[in-house]
């Protein structure tokens, strides 16, 4: 279990939030943690990339001189991978690069990566429910009072986040939202700091917290 302090909105201590989530043993969690990474990666992979093979490319269905008598070297057609404009050797085609991980080691990953961060959590009461329009400089000054430089790379992870919040947030290039219910192990590593609204705290406990 990690306890986490729990700001207000004008950054001072308002209180403690706790996180209890079971975690993969430590000589695993390496492992564990870099094919949920890897597999991640992976499946965002379009795969769309494809090239065209010399019976693809169009032309070349005449023979470009006589077989023999040129003093040149025989060619049966001016599409051959050899020349400028011909097929594509073993070059890439259109594929998938799925890989496969059952939903517990899935979800054993997840709650590993993201215990692994506690240290990095910045937990705050009602994040943004005081704004009522959009203002990306309310989000940067909040931030700031949080102790976060302007150019860390932040995850704010929220429940049921707000319009002028998500808009407010659009602007920042250094900061990615994602909603409690829906956290990846890649981002959880990548952020340097984890702001957490109590209420997401919450959230991940009740969809996380299983076995």
């Amino acid at each position: 279990m990690a306890n986490v302090v729990v700001h207000d909105w004008q950054g001072k201590e308002s209180g403690k939030a706790s996180l209890d989530l079971k975690v993969a043993k430590e000589t695993s969690a390496a492992d564990l943690l870099h094919r949920a990474v890897v597999r991640q990666l992976a499946n965002a992979r379009q795969g769309t990339a494809s090239t065209l093979t010399r019976a693809e490319v169009a032309g070349g269905g005449r023979k470009p001189y006589k077989q023999k008598g040129t003093g040149r070297a025989r060619q049966g057609s001016i599409r051959t991978p050899l020349k400028p404009g011909g097929g594509v050797v073993f070059g890439p085609k259109p594929r998938s690069y799925e890989l496969a991980m059952n939903r517990k080691e899935r979800r054993l990953a997840l709650r590993t990566a993201l215990m692994s961060r506690v240290a990095d959590i910045v937990a705050v009461k009602g994040f943004g429910s005081e704004l009522d329009t959009p203002k990306t400089k309310e989000i940067t000054a909040a931030l700031g009072r949080f102790g976060i430089q302007a150019d860390t790379k932040v995850l704010l992870i929220l429940d049921n986040a707000s319009e002028a919040v998500r808009l407010s947030v659009r602007n920042l290039e250094k900061v990615r939202l994602i909603a409690a219910d829906q956290l990846n192990v890649f981002d959880l590593l990548h952020a340097s700091k984890l702001v957490v609204s109590e209420e997401a705290l919450a959230k991940i406990q009740e969809v996380y917290g299983d076995v």
